[in-house]
């Protein structure tokens, strides 16, 4: 079962779920900016930025998950999440959060991984 992209979960703001930050967002959208990335999605609440020439190459910019109960520090879109919870599961991991299908068109879990990071798998419908 193939990974098709890892994207680390950087925090902003709060984490509390208080609310959007877009000022926050927009500094995250500069900075990095710098570096290559452009902005790709943009819930209020989660941003997500690429490489034009590598556009697996990612980095989102979170206030706090919307609909899990935590933020995750990692996401990992892999071509089938359910056979990914089924092996998680078997393996004797602790699920965080669902298997969910989510209003943006994803279908996604929460794992805990050995050193305690949540880490939020992921396919799009």
């Amino acid at each position: 079962m193939p990974a098709r992209r890892v994207v680390p979960n950087i925090p902003i703001g709060t984490g509390d779920g208080s609310g959007d930050d877009p000022e926050a967002m927009r500094a995250n959208a500069v900075f990095y900016g710098h570096l290559g990335f452009e902005e790709v999605m943009n819930h209020g609440w989660i941003m997500t930025l690429a490489s034009p020439s590598h556009p697996t190459a990612q980095i989102s910019i979170m206030t706090a998950d919307r609909t899990g109960p935590v933020t995750p520090d990692l996401s990992v879109e892999v071509e089938d999440v359910d056979a990914a919870y089924a092996a998680v599961v078997e393996g004797g991991a602790e699920i965080v959060y669902g298997p969910a299908d989510e209003e943006w068109g994803v279908r996604r879990f929460f794992v805990r991984d050995p050193n305690g990071r949540v880490i939020n798998v992921l396919s799009h419908r």
